[in-house]
């Protein structure tokens, strides 16, 4: 209203009248937009390849046989002589870890992970679930396969959770007895692949492995293991994986949840709401909660892109030149954990920066942080699992056709308050075409399986239940 306006400063006045004068022709621009959109093609092409060493073989062997991680002596006192030649450099004062891992918190990791932790202990905790391998377009792949106990009246569902970088199957472990060992009258029957290139899945021998090489060997999987119809949950690269897969098989997944949301800053659509987003949040479909996250207090560009770019140093190296890089942390393995853990720190929360710590054991356990570093570490998979991003970037920039694609399956989204980026559900909706609930999740960032399990376990227990009609 005109007494509303006149409470304003100049400045927002001025603002909000810009954005006025803006919401006839936005109107039409939008309106456009969504037509547009609505020409989208409706799955992506399976395709077919072969990532193995060599030429491909005139037959496959589709055995499945199985795997636990083991580790000897010589291998870690291997690490432990690395250790004990590192060397460290002082942190300037008063940085915290503006300036990437500290190094004085560092020493601490590094103290505990030379004397107290325990890599024979913590293979006994990897081996606890059942594992696996079988090959796939020349790759073994490795994967986790937990089936619950058998409860009386209980329904049993597939699902695949799929990590992303750099994490691990790892990240899952403290789901999974909630996902699989419930008492709910619903639970799950879960496969956790390594990424090919990660941890203990083979690494591809050829160029090009990207996001949707990986959704169709992680169908061949389920395919493999007589599945027909399965739910799909990610995050990270996971995110994106099993988004390609809802793309390319709709027909094979009954849902698809995500706690990672993605979708390209284009289109009409999306420019006219971060114009007038923070003054009109009604208008473009936000909710009070959107207009804090997106725009917070610092504003969009602060929150949205300087923070992203300051984020995002690590993602230029490894989708350019990841192999320069990687030979570095691949050798050292103290190099190897700050490279790791700094994101686990700021990924977390990017307050984080500001502590001398990195907030790391505020989420984590030393233990647990360190596990992840050392299946990094013992399979020689970093500078792999950095190839992933040039396969990507390559991709994108050749105009993949999943950009393309509307994604049809029921999807559930679980937006995490302290993720790198938000994405609100009007701006989701441009990619995600059936969503059946999005949450604003109380607290938890960007690795949520393994930050908050429970409050992921039960968003995507309730999303299920909304499918299932349960």
């Amino acid at each position: 209203s005109k007494k509303q306006l006149l409470l304003l400063d100049p400045t927002q006045q001025q603002q909000l009248l810009v954005a006025g004068s803006a919401v006839a022709v936005g109107g039409l621009l939008t309106c456009y937009y969504w037509v547009y959109q609505g020409t989208k093609t409706k799955r992506i092409p399976i395709g077919d390849g072969w990532w193995g060493a060599g030429e491909k073989p005139q037959s496959e062997d589709e055995k499945v046989f199985p795997f636990q991680v083991q580790t000897s002596d010589e291998e870690i006192q291997d690490l432990y002589d690395r250790i004990d030649r590192t060397r460290y450099t002082e942190p300037l004062e008063d940085t915290g870890f503006q300036y990437g891992f500290n190094s004085t918190y560092l020493k601490k990791v590094v103290s505990h992970w030379r004397h107290q932790f325990n890599w024979k202990k913590q293979i006994a905790i990897l081996n606890k679930y059942p594992q696996f391998k079988t090959n796939i377009e020349g790759l073994d792949v490795h994967f986790i396969h937990v089936r619950p106990p058998h409860r009386e009246g209980q329904r049993v569902l597939p699902l695949m959770l799929v990590h992303g970088w750099p994490g691990s199957v790892y990240e899952f472990y403290r789901i999974l007895p909630l996902l699989t060992n419930s008492l709910d009258s619903l639970a799950f029957e879960v496969i956790c692949p390594s990424i090919p290139g990660y941890g203990f899945s083979e690494a591809p021998h050829k160029q090009g492995f990207d996001t949707l090489a990986a959704a169709r060997v992680f169908h061949k999987l389920m395919e493999r293991l007589g599945f027909s119809d399965y739910y799909l949950q990610g995050g990270d690269w996971g995110s994106i994986i099993t988004t390609n897969m809802a793309q390319m098989k709709p027909e094979c997944v009954k849902g698809l949840h995500l706690n990672m949301l993605t979708n390209k800053l284009r289109g009409f659509g999306v420019l006219f709401s971060i114009l007038i987003g923070r003054y009109l949040p009604w208008l473009v479909g936000f909710t009070r909660e959107d207009v804090r996250r997106l725009f917070g207090s610092v504003g969009f560009m602060e929150r949205n892109f300087y923070e992203i770019i300051r984020e995002t140093g690590y993602l230029h190296i490894q989708g350019t030149k990841p192999d320069s890089a990687g030979c570095g942390v691949n050798d050292s393995p103290v190099g190897l954990a700050a490279y790791i853990l700094e994101k686990f720190s700021t990924w977390t929360d990017f307050n984080n920066r500001d502590l001398e710590d990195g907030g790391l054991e505020r989420k984590f356990t030393l233990d647990d942080l360190l596990t992840n570093i050392m299946i990094y570490w013992t399979t020689g998979s970093i500078v792999s699992s950095m190839r992933f991003y040039k396969e990507n970037l390559k991709t994108n920039i050749d105009n993949r056709l999943d950009n393309h694609t509307g994604v049809y399956v029921p999807t559930g989204l679980a937006a995490f308050p302290n993720e790198v980026r938000h994405v609100p559900q009007s701006w989701a909706r441009d990619r995600f075409r059936n969503i059946y609930s999005y949450s604003y999740m109380p607290r938890g960032g960007h690795f949520a399986a393994f930050e908050e399990p429970q409050l992921l376990a039960d968003d995507l227990l309730q999303f299920v239940k909304k499918v299932e009609k349960l």
